[in-house]
């Protein structure tokens, strides 16, 4: 019953909202987030300071992995001509370092996921700042986004007007 109930009052929100001159009324606009993600500047700001942060790092795990690669290599081609001291020697090395290599490689993803889901909430609550801002400059009275939006007329699209206030917020 409740169900029903609820399908009841958003049919009937809709069919006020559709009902001729309510929407002629209402001012509307559409925001494609993913463009202001890709497109603004502040979020190209935000990936140079993340990559800046992380490519020593990076650059690390690479030289660690190709170490790694050419210790199997030397294993695999000089292991049979190796006494076994050595060669047990050399494969705790190549296991150690693996090991190491692994949390290594697992912490700088974790470091790096937290850092970007940061830099994406601080983007985020500027976007919605703008998009607040512009909306009432305007007197939008409704804001949608791309999600479950099937349609969305250029007319009402004002994705590049919010990322021309980001450009002015730089």
């Amino acid at each position: 019953m409740k169900k029903f109930s609820g399908m009841l009052c958003t049919a009937l929100a809709v069919g006020v909202m559709l009902w001729p001159g309510a929407l002629a009324a209402q001012n509307v606009a559409f925001v494609n987030m993913n463009s202001i993600l890709e497109d603004s500047p502040q979020a190209a700001k935000a990936m140079e300071e993340l990559e800046r942060e992380f490519s020593p790092r990076d650059s690390q795990l690479v030289t660690e992995r190709e170490e790694l690669q050419r210790l199997r290599d030397r294993l695999e081609r000089e292991g049979d001509l190796m006494t076994a001291t050595q060669r047990a020697d050399l494969e705790r090395q190549f296991t150690s370092r693996s090991r190491e290599f692994r949390r290594a490689q697992e912490s700088f993803t974790e470091d790096l996921n937290v850092r970007r889901n940061e830099e994406l909430a601080k983007l985020q609550r500027l976007i919605n700042d703008s998009i607040i801002e512009l909306a009432r400059d305007r007197n939008i009275d409704l804001i949608l986004t791309e999600r479950n939006v099937l349609y969305a007329s250029d007319r009402i699209d004002i994705t590049d007007d919010i990322i021309a206030v980001m450009q002015r917020l730089r």
